[in-house]
């Protein structure tokens, strides 16, 4: 059919639904009415696809075609195990719902066109697939289940419903229980399975360490460098210059050292303090990453892809390879290194009352731990319980300083309204084997306190500099919560006998304003110490909406500040690095013109990207973690545990226990009644009884279930009586 015939037709359908006369009608009805010839039926259906696609025509729920409000929409299609699904589009909060025969053989993760119809799902606005734009999965990985003369890899990720068949002849050798990463050749559709060939053998189901390494690769984490990125590493000179020191601040007979974990080995800030008797003077000192690690080079593009170092539960995925992060990059005692310093005067209230932001050639006098810092501040007589710490006598007066000091700043930024999460977050100890062995909270002390207030300092100090600059850059942004969100954390307080002044329950209803970061901050401050600080902290931080890079400075909800950025880790993220390079073509008045054009060119996508290799990142840590809790639980069935209830759905209630072990009690294995979930009130009653199990009731539960599979525990209360 020739073009022109082919626009005539599209022309007569568009001009067809768009009469006022028209009644929808379904494809077979247009084609009798439009008298199409039978053999022409496949192509009327195409042009109608197309006319979708093109967002002239829109679908009813029941399948009829009719005029088009003209919204077609692209984004990414996140498939269910169930068979529909959702599709994502930018800038637009609530996605939209794809009925399980409107997906139209699009995959999960695939870029999508949708077409909008009629009806809504509670809130959600109904759509369908009317085009696949770009695959966005091409590999999968899984457990191989061998037949006789084929085998199926049946994925890991929950959210595929059908498995993937793979030929005898393309399984690669696998065996039952092996986990393997699939390549998939064909897509499938609704009768049939999606098809591949098994491209890597990851090793059996119950080998050490082959757990974690799915979860890496279903996330396409890039473990490995290639050739050219660790050949261009290489050959980064492994000593400061006299030529790299020319024009920088010198600042090697400043007083300085770092702070971090013991095992830490990428030492990226270091910090010093003075106090002259009317102000303090701060110098936040961040290693000069972007002299190694040139625009554009393979290490850039590299580091641009990762986007971020990845921290598992049994290993650091590094952004940048050992040989830069460890070596040259890392500001180890004693030896020249290249920096750039945030140098702030800071009053008694805790004003920044001056700075000087610069390129520097730094020497740090003691690599710290927080161990050892902690001792010196905290512990009577250190020098002798811990002589090993004699060394660090002298420099005491200036970590008293840095304490004092870090007190102010905290105070300041907690007056404003910043919000400060205190509370643990888990660590999981494993053995050689990578069993889990313990589960316990990270420690958060004086001395990591100190590095937090300090870099929070030079973070804001730098975003603000900048935005007042009017330069392109790449600020740290974090939006007001969710009104939904902060519904269901109010009604959950609520059963501790707390409340959030501005947002009040009225008639089992949240009403109120807009909630404010002091607020919640009050609300943390008044369970300081109880023994639901750790749980309403954890749910607290839930009910925040994610951080994000941005082009725009928008704020920081949660910190309570006007402007915020990631300044103080280029070895680790990649946007400190960015903005590492900005402030060097600022500082040498490079910064113009062309320069200005092309960062507004390549920012926006720079921040859009960082932001999703973090969400990965976490996803993943995410992952291992409970995968790891799932089995550390595997040890304890039957054992019983004080926890509280942490989430309320149709299907049960989540209960979490205080090692942050968090898992299900099926609605149906609740006892003595059955259960239905009152969504207004976020609870779940008894229907004959009027029982009732609210968000925060202390529960005894049992272990009775788990799944290293789907990363879930599933729990059974336990009464008195059961005891």
């Amino acid at each position: 059919m020739s073009k022109e015939i082919r626009d005539k037709r599209k022309k007569v359908i568009c001009d067809l639904v768009a009469d006022e006369l028209y009644v929808p009608m379904k494809e077979k009805e247009l084609a009798v009415f439009l008298q199409v010839p039978k053999a022409e039926k496949d192509e009327f259906k195409r042009i109608l696809e197309e006319l979708l696609a093109e967002g002239k025509l829109s679908l009813t729920t029941k399948g009829k075609y009719m005029k088009s409000n003209g919204k077609v929409l692209v984004g990414t299609f996140i498939s269910n195990a169930k068979g529909f699904g959702f599709v994502e589009v930018e800038g637009r909060e609530e996605d939209y719902y794809i009925p399980e025969d409107k997906v139209n053989g699009a995959f999960h993760k695939d870029t999508v066109q949708i077409a909008l119809l009629g009806a809504k799902i509670g809130k959600r606005q109904e759509a369908q697939v009317v085009k696949i734009i770009a695959r966005g999965m091409t590999q999968v990985v899984g457990t191989y289940e061998k037949s006789k003369n084929f085998g199926f890899v049946v994925p890991d990720n929950g959210k595929l419903s059908q498995d993937i068949f793979v030929p005898k002849e393309r399984s690669k050798g696998a065996v039952d229980g092996h986990k393997v990463v699939v390549e998939i050749t064909d897509y499938g559709s609704a009768r049939r399975s999606p098809e591949g060939k098994i491209v890597e053998i990851l090793g059996h189901i119950n080998d050490p360490g082959v757990d974690i390494m799915a979860i890496v690769r279903g996330y396409e984490l890039p473990m490995e460098f290639g050739e050219k990125v660790l050949n261009q590493a290489e050959r980064v000179s492994k000593d400061v210059s006299e030529a790299d020191r020319e024009g920088r601040k010198d600042l090697r007979d400043l007083c300085m050292v770092t702070i971090d974990g013991e095992d830490a080995k990428d030492l990226d800030d270091a910090v010093s303090v003075s106090f002259d008797g009317e102000k303090y003077h701060l110098g936040v000192h961040i290693a000069d990453v972007t002299n190694y690690v040139q625009e554009n080079s393979a290490l850039d593009r590299e580091a641009l892809k990762r986007g971020t170092s990845v921290y598992l539960v049994d290993r650091v995925i590094p952004m940048l390879p050992h040989i830069l992060s460890n070596g040259i990059c890392s500001l180890n005692a004693s030896v020249d290194r290249l920096a750039l310093s945030c140098l702030m005067t800071i009053d008694k209230k805790g004003e920044i009352t001056d700075y000087e932001i610069c390129e520097s050639v730094i020497r740090v006098d003691k690599r710290m731990s927080y161990t050892a810092v902690k001792a010196i501040l905290t512990e009577e007589n250190v020098y002798d319980t811990h002589p090993e710490y004699e060394e660090y006598r002298e420099l005491e007066p200036m970590f008293r300083l840095m304490e004092e000091l870090s007190g102010i700043l905290r105070a300041k930024r907690r007056k404003r309204g910043a919000i400060d999460f205190d509370f643990p977050e888990s660590k999981i100890i494993l053995d050689r084997e990578g069993t889990p062995l313990e589960i316990k909270p990270y420690e958060r002390n004086v001395a990591t306190m100190i590095i937090e207030d300090f870099m929070l300092a030079a973070n804001e100090t730098v975003a603000q500099h900048f935005y007042w600059m009017e330069l392109p850059f790449v600020y740290r942004t974090h939006d007001t919560p969710d009104a939904e969100k902060i519904q269901k954390l109010v009604t959950f307080i609520n059963n501790f006998g707390y409340s959030i002044k501005s947002v009040g329950i009225q008639n089992g209803k949240v009403s109120g304003e807009e909630v404010h970061p002091k607020e919640i901050q009050k609300l943390l401050d008044r369970i300081a110490g109880t023994p639901e600080e750790a749980m309403i902290s954890r749910l607290t931080l839930r009910s925040m909406k994610q951080a994000k890079y941005t082009v725009e400075s928008a704020g920081h909800f949660g910190l309570a500040a006007q402007f915020y950025c990631h300044f103080t880790s280029p070895i680790r993220r990649y946007p400190d690095l960015q903005i590492h390079r900005i402030i060097k073509e600022q500082l040498r008045g490079r910064l113009q013109g062309e320069r200005v054009e092309h960062y507004k060119a390549i920012l926006p996508e720079v921040a859009k990207h960082s932001s999703q290799t973090e969400r990965r990142a976490d996803e993943a840590e995410r992952e291992t973690d409970k995968l790891k809790k799932a089995e550390y639980m595997e040890a304890h069935l039957g054992e019983v545990f004080e926890g509280v209830v942490s989430g309320i759905t149709a299907w049960g209630i989540y209960v979490e226990l205080p090692n942050t072990v968090e898992g299900l009690v099926h609605v149906a294995k609740l006892p003595g009644d059955y259960y239905y979930y009152r969504e207004e009130s976020y609870e779940m009653v008894g229907e004959a009884t009027g029982r009732t199990y609210k968000l925060g009731m202390k529960v005894n539960v049992a272990a009775v279930a788990t799944d290293k599979l789907t990363r879930t525990i599933d729990f059974v209360i336990v009464e008195e009586e059961d005891e």
